[in-house]
C-alpha cells in the first residue's frame, strides 16, 4: 500500500461517491481522481441495449481506469502526494458480472486481472451505501442523460453485489481501513455536521495508517 493517504470512495450509482470526494478532496488538500463516466461513448447504448453493448462497455471503462491509476501512482503517489478518488477499479468487476455473458465476463476477468495487479491499493476505502429510493432520487436530481433509462431493479441488484463485493475486498485487504457509511442517515451535501462527522473518521484512519505527522 502506499505511504501516503490514497482514499477510494466506492458505492453504487447515484449514492454521493463524487460530492464526498470532492469535499473531502477541498478539505485536506488532497489531488482529486475523478471517475470517467460520461465520455464513456457506448454507456448510453449499453443503457438501451445491454446485451449488445456491454462488453465494449466494461472495456472502455478498464482502459481508461486502468490510465488513471497508473497516471496516478506515477504522477503523486510515488512522489508522497496524497489522493482522493470516487471509485477504485476493482469495481470494474461488479458490472462486469452483472451485465456480461459467461463466455465474455471470463475473459474480461483475465484481462482485468492482468492490467490491475502491479495497481495501487488504497489504504482507506470509504463505502458509501443508501435505501434504493434514496439513490433513485440522487441520479433524478443530477439529470444526466444517460441515467435516464436505469431500471430499479439494475440498481437494486447493483447495490446487492456491491455489499458482497465490499465485503470481499475487506477479507482481502485486512490492512485497509474500510468506512462505513448510511447515505440515509448522513447527508452530507445539505448537512455540515454530517459532513463534518465524516471527516472527523476519515481523519482517524489517516492517522491510523500514515501517522499524525501527514
Amino acid at each position: 500500500m502506499p505511504t501516503v493517504p490514497f482514499i477510494a470512495i466506492e458505492g453504487p450509482i447515484g449514492v454521493g461517491k463524487t460530492s464526498l470526494a470532492k469535499k473531502l478532496s477541498a478539505y485536506f488538500g488532497y489531488h482529486l481522481l475523478p471517475e470517467i463516466v460520461e465520455e464513456n461513448p457506448f454507456l448510453d447504448k449499453f443503457y438501451n441495449n445491454s446485451d449488445e453493448w456491454s462488453f465494449q462497455t466494461e472495456m472502455f471503462f478498464l482502459c481508461n481506469r486502468f490510465k488513471q491509476m497508473e497516471d496516478i501512482e506515477r504522477t503523486y503517489l510515488n512522489h508522497h502526494k496524497a489522493v482522493i478518488a470516487d471509485y477504485h477499479i476493482s469495481k470494474n468487476m461488479i458490472f462486469a458480472g452483472r451485465t456480461l455473458p459467461e463466455d465474455k465476463y471470463e475473459k474480461y476477468k483475465q484481462i482485468h486481472h492482468i492490467l490491475t495487479r502491479d495497481l495501487p491499493i488504497p489504504n482507506i476505502m470509504i463505502y458509501l451505501h443508501a435505501s434504493l429510493d434514496t439513490m433513485l432520487e440522487r441520479i433524478r436530481k443530477r439529470g444526466r442523460t444517460i441515467e435516464h433509462h436505469i431500471q430499479p431493479s439494475y440498481l437494486s441488484q447493483i447495490a446487492d453485489d456491491y455489499d458482497a463485493h465490499m465485503n470481499a475486498f475487506e477479507a482481502l485487504h485486512p490492512d485497509m481501513s474500510i468506512i462505513r457509511i448510511d447515505g440515509d442517515d448522513r447527508d452530507f451535501v445539505n448537512h455540515q455536521d454530517d459532513l463534518e462527522a465524516i471527516i472527523r473518521q476519515v481523519q482517524q484512519h489517516i492517522d491510523k495508517q500514515i501517522g499524525s505527522d501527514h
